[in-house]
């Protein structure tokens, strides 16, 4: 059996190279293979999509590896086939029949390079089928205004460079582009490929021109920008209003600040990089602009709110108008307590100190403080106390007349160096409790920003993530 397959192979060999000698002794590849000058060719061409190699936003050229599928019918290369034993088709060089120059319209190569050197089928009837695979670099208009979320489509323009619709005319085989043998790409999901033929005439000529248009559909997978470049963002524009909540003699609110929006500035470049110099900003870029903005003017606000907190004696009062808004009703609101209280339970706090002293030493301790008139009057009335003791001591006795004159000179002297020193420190207590009020008012803006600013980062960040539902 093996004899006789050998057999029969040899006998197909030999048929072959009568074949193509009978075939291409008179054969020339330069001319169009009709019998007719004045008939169409017609060239069917199918494209298959096998890999996706690289898409450059930046530059705008996609790159991708594709079969090229053409088949036409050479009126010069047909035979009987039961003269050649049953021989009905034969593979050649490529080169050695008529081809037709169908090209990329839109390529964005460098290289010019002709195509792939493959074999062509050649059937008895004269149909050519020839396969040749390609990497192609093609132009592509981008549109990154919804990137990381982004969707793009890719034309495929194919025609013929020298030959006008008279004279070749190309057939789509198919609707669309092959897409069976595809290769899972890991960054872009393919959704179509629909095939277009367009016939378009050119101002240089009055032939029309027909190309065939295939329509590469993309789109993004964003879960590699998400963790790598949106993820990180919102997880450091929540540090910015926290930048509120740190303590103001810690020195490093302004700090925070700062190195939050160095961080997003360096996100901000990278994104640059792989973006194209349009003026469509990306989505991602219009967020990290926004949060940019939002940190700025948080920083700028934290240093205005620093102020406040270190208003010293030299300060003047806090307004009217701040104490009942501020002071009153934004600090119940927005839990801010006294210098000094427990920011959890003051109340209950005070309530324990006042059961362990007992009720006396409670109101002895939250007695009103007295006003500086009725002190006065307390000082007058200890004058006369202190004169009308010493008169009563000293009055019997005349002989320490003038030694009790010099004793109540003393006193008055010791009485004005106490209502001195009384003096200076009701002035101190105001001074200071007017520090206070300023470092509480400071503390309430604080927290009414934290709130406003935590409020805005949650809104932006729901608004870029729904992009992706």
């Amino acid at each position: 059996t093996t004899l006789c397959y050998l057999a029969v192979d040899s006998a197909k060999g030999k048929y072959a190279h009568m074949l193509f000698n009978e075939l291409f002794e008179d054969y020339s590849n330069a001319l169009r293979p009709v019998e007719d000058t004045d008939k169409v060719l017609n060239v069917t061409l199918q494209i298959s999509l096998s890999q996706i190699k690289d898409m450059d936003e930046r530059n705008q050229i996609l790159s991708a590896y594709l079969w090229i599928r053409q088949s036409w019918y050479d009126a010069y290369l047909k035979w009987d086939k039961d003269k050649y034993d049953g021989l009905d088709s034969i593979r050649i060089p490529s080169n050695l029949v008529w081809r037709p120059d169908i090209v990329l319209y839109n390529k964005a190569d460098d290289d010019f390079s002709e195509p792939v050197n493959t074999n062509v089928v050649l059937r008895y009837d004269g149909k050519i089928t020839w396969d040749a695979p390609a990497i192609t670099k093609s132009s592509c208009v981008v549109d990154v205004s919804y990137f990381p979320f982004d969707s793009q489509q890719c034309n495929l323009t194919f025609g013929s460079w020298t030959y006008n619709g008279n004279q070749v005319d190309i057939i789509n085989s198919l609707d669309s582009g092959d897409l069976s043998d595809f290769i899972e790409d890991v960054e872009w999901e393919i959704h179509g490929m629909p095939a277009v033929k367009n016939v378009i005439t050119y101002g240089c000529c009055s032939e029309p021109y027909p190309d065939v248009t295939f329509t590469l559909i993309l789109k993004r997978k964003s879960s590699f920008y998400i963790f790598n470049l949106l993820l990180p963002c919102i997880l450091i524009s929540f540090l910015a209003p926290l930048g509120f909540y740190l303590p103001a003699d810690s020195g490093e609110k302004v700090s925070l600040g700062v190195t939050v929006l160095l961080a997003l500035t360096v996100f901000q470049l990278m994104v640059a990089e792989i973006m194209p110099p349009s003026e469509n900003v990306p989505l991602i870029g219009k967020y990290y602009i926004a949060t940019m903005t939002m940190i700025t003017a948080s920083t700028a606000l934290t240093i205005i709110i620093m102020n406040l907190h270190h208003c010293g004696s030299e300060a003047k009062p806090v307004p009217q108008w701040a104490k009942v808004v501020i002071l009153d009703y934004m600090s119940k609101i927005f839990f801010v307590y006294d210098v000094g209280e427990n920011c959890t339970s003051p109340k209950r706090e005070k309530e324990e100190e006042c059961r362990l002293e007992g009720d006396d030493g409670c109101q002895r301790r939250h007695k009103v403080v007295r006003s500086p008139v009725s002190t006065r009057n307390d000082d007058s009335s200890l004058k006369e106390k202190l004169n009308g003791n010493w008169n009563k001591s000293y009055g019997v006795h005349g002989e320490n007349v003038r030694e009790t004159v010099n004793c109540c000179s003393c006193y008055k002297m010791l009485i004005k160096n106490i209502e001195y020193i009384a003096n200076c420190v009701r002035d101190h207590k105001a001074n200071r409790a007017k520090g206070i009020e300023w470092k509480k008012v400071a503390k309430v803006m604080d927290r009414f920003f934290m709130w406003i600013f935590f409020i805005m980062v949650f809104f932006m960040s729901v608004l870029i993530i729904g992009k992706a539902a």
